[in-house]
C-alpha cells in the first residue's frame, strides 16, 4: 500500500515531482519547520501576553526551547529517518542550543543595538521590528543553520526504510542503512532492490 507520501506526491504535476522527490528531506524539513514555526510563534505571543510581557527575549527563547522538542521527535521519524545513535541526543541538543542563539540574536540587536522599543518608538513599531527580527528572520536563518547541521552532525545514519520510487511504481522497494543522510538515496555499494526480485531470486 503506498504512503501518504507517495499519495501526495501523485497528485503533484509531473514536472515538479521529480524536484521534490530528490529533495524530499529538505521538503519534509520545511513542512516540520512551518509547523513548528506556528507552534513557536503561538507560544511565544501567550507568553509575551501574559507572564512574560516585558520580557520578549526570554518570551521567544522559552517558545524556540519548545519549538525544537518538536521538531527533533518529527525530523527524527519523519523528515530524516535516522537510526539511533546514543550521542544523537547530545549533537541535537548542541546544534539546537547555537541555533537558538541565532534565533534571538536579530531581536536582541533589534532591541538593545537599534532601540525599537519603548520610549524611543511607539507601540506598533515595537511589535512589528520584533517580529521581523525575531520571528522571521531569526526563524529563518536558525532554519538554514538547523538544516545544514543536522545533516553534517546529528542525523546521519539512516535507518532501513521504504525508499520512494517513482510513483505508482510497486511498493516493496527497500534501502539499507548505508542510504545517504536524509534518505536522498543509497551510497555507492549499497543494495536496493524489490521485495519480488528477492523472492524471485529465492526461487531459483
Amino acid at each position: 500500500m503506498p504512503s501518504l507520501t507517495q499519495r501526495v506526491l501523485a497528485r503533484v504535476p509531473e514536472r515538479v515531482r521529480p524536484v521534490l522527490v530528490r529533495h524530499r528531506s529538505l521538503v519534509k524539513f520545511l513542512l516540520v519547520g512551518s509547523g513548528c514555526f506556528v507552534l513557536t510563534l503561538l507560544i511565544n505571543y501567550a507568553l509575551r501576553l501574559t507572564v512574560l510581557e516585558r520580557k520578549p527575549v526570554l518570551a521567544l527563547t522559552l517558545a524556540t526551547v519548545a519549538g525544537t522538542g518538536v521538531s527533533y521527535l518529527l525530523n527524527r521519524r519523519w523528515s530524516f529517518r535516522s537510526a539511533w545513535r546514543r550521542r544523537e541526543p547530545l549533537l541535537f541538543l548542541l546544534v539546537s542550543t547555537v541555533a537558538i542563539g541565532v534565533n534571538v540574536l536579530p531581536l536582541i540587536a533589534s532591541r538593545y543595538l537599534l532601540d525599537l522599543r519603548e520610549p524611543w518608538v511607539s507601540p506598533v513599531t515595537r511589535e512589528l521590528a520584533d517580529f521581523l527580527s525575531g520571528m522571521v528572520l531569526g526563524t529563518f536563518a536558525a532554519m538554514l543553520f538547523r538544516f545544514w547541521a543536522m545533516r553534517r552532525w546529528v542525523f546521519t545514519r539512516v535507518e532501513q526504510s521504504v525508499v520512494l520510487g517513482p510513483v505508482g511504481a510497486r511498493p516493496g522497494a527497500t534501502g539499507t542503512v548505508g542510504a545517504r543522510p536524509g534518505g536522498v538515496g543509497p551510497q555507492p555499494g549499497a543494495r536496493v532492490r524489490s521485495a519480488e526480485a528477492g523472492a524471485g531470486e529465492g526461487d531459483g
